[in-house]
């Protein structure tokens, strides 16, 4: 049975290999113009910046160099039930320096599309086991991000040799640049 976690709740990871799945839908009252949400993933160390620029996976770089992350592709449209866009991870083959995996939602061309996280509602973000499909833990956004272009959904970081996830969910009105300037 999976675990439905709440906003700052930290739960351990037991498992090596699974998947990141991110979904959401968008409000019918659009902007005219369609949504294109993407999945980013940063990899960092101990000092909370990516180790190098590949390991910034997302939609253009679609696996980290070691092999642990890999991004499934870009989902332009978040049409159909589930998950809209995937990330898998395989913390065996983890660069030794990685203490932490953060898991970003942008909003592609938001400023000029004149879009934002209040237009997209059911946004999710959970763990599943690869092998099986069986879901291990989610975490349902709630929050009205009414301004916010970009939201920090969750991460992956370890602490005394133990990985743990925590949901996250907080926004902010810069998109991506932001994050890009802040783990740089």
């Amino acid at each position: 049975m999976a675990i439905n976690l709440e906003k700052g709740q930290r739960v351990a990871v037991e498992l090596p290999k699974f998947t990141i799945g991110l979904g959401w839908d968008v409000n019918s009252s659009s902007t005219g113009t369609d949504f294109d949400l993407d999945a980013s993933a940063f990899i960092m160390g101990e000092n909370g910046k990516i180790l190098a620029d590949e390991f910034f996976v997302f939609y253009n770089n679609l696996k980290s160099p070691d092999g642990a992350v890999e991004h499934t592709g870009d989902n332009r449209t978040g049409e159909g039930e589930g998950d809209d866009e995937s990330i898998r991870i395989d913390l065996s083959k983890i660069d030794p320096r990685a203490t932490q995996i953060t898991f970003v939602v942008t909003i592609h061309e938001a400023d000029s599309r004149r879009q934002n996280f209040g237009q997209v509602r059911n946004a999710f973000i959970r763990i599943y086991d690869s092998a099986t499909g069986e879901e291990i833990m989610r975490y349902d956004l709630d929050e009205d991000f009414s301004v916010e272009t970009a939201v920090e959904f969750g991460r992956l970081y370890k602490r005394n040799g133990q990985w743990k996830f925590e949901a996250i969910g907080t926004g902010q009105k810069a998109g991506l640049a932001q994050y890009l300037e802040k783990y740089n």
